[in-house]
């Protein structure tokens, strides 16, 4: 008798660990995650505002390279053969200000995508751990420690919402 008692106390004594080490692991994941979200909106903090200021200034740099080229053209200390490249630069001026804009946009679309992939593996997170703290009986082993999943990433303002404008 005394072995049974034994072997059903070293089974529960069995599930509330394993139970609660997948409570650490669920709110460490959920943490994690919490944290993939902050660096995908850093890294959009801190690549944004440098890009959109780049191709402005390339953009102007270039169109005032464009001007002067144009203005010399008819000066003698241009070769003949620079004259048809430099035309050929004036009659297309949008060449690589065009490709600037093209690349900020890819990058400013693969920053959008990356931090909703981390959104959505926040969300996910959230949602293993509160399936977790909220299933019995694994519920008694979240109560009893203090696991508390927390809240799923939702956006309360419209505005937030959107994608930030970018003036160029």
């Amino acid at each position: 008798m005394s072995y049974a008692i034994f072997a059903v106390l070293a089974g529960l004594l069995w599930w509330v660990l394993s139970t609660f080490n997948c409570g650490v692991a669920l709110r460490n994941q959920q943490a994690e995650a919490w944290s993939g979200v902050d660096v995908q909106l850093k890294k959009r903090h801190d690549l944004v505002p440098p890009l959109v200021e780049f191709v402005k200034a390339y953009s102007e740099h270039e169109s005032r390279t464009l001007q002067e080229v144009a203005a010399k053209r008819g000066e003698a200390g241009v070769v003949e053969a620079m004259r048809g490249l430099l035309a050929l630069a004036e009659a297309y001026p949008d060449l690589k200000a065009a490709e600037n804009f093209r690349d900020l946009t890819s990058k400013l679309v693969l920053v959008e995508e990356d931090l909703q992939y981390a959104r959505r593996y926040y969300n996910g997170s959230v949602r293993d751990f509160r399936n977790y703290a909220e299933s019995f009986p694994s519920n008694i082993i979240a109560r009893g420690f203090g696991f508390s999943p927390g809240e799923f990433f939702e956006v309360e303002s419209v505005l937030e919402k959107q994608a930030p404008q970018v003036g160029l």
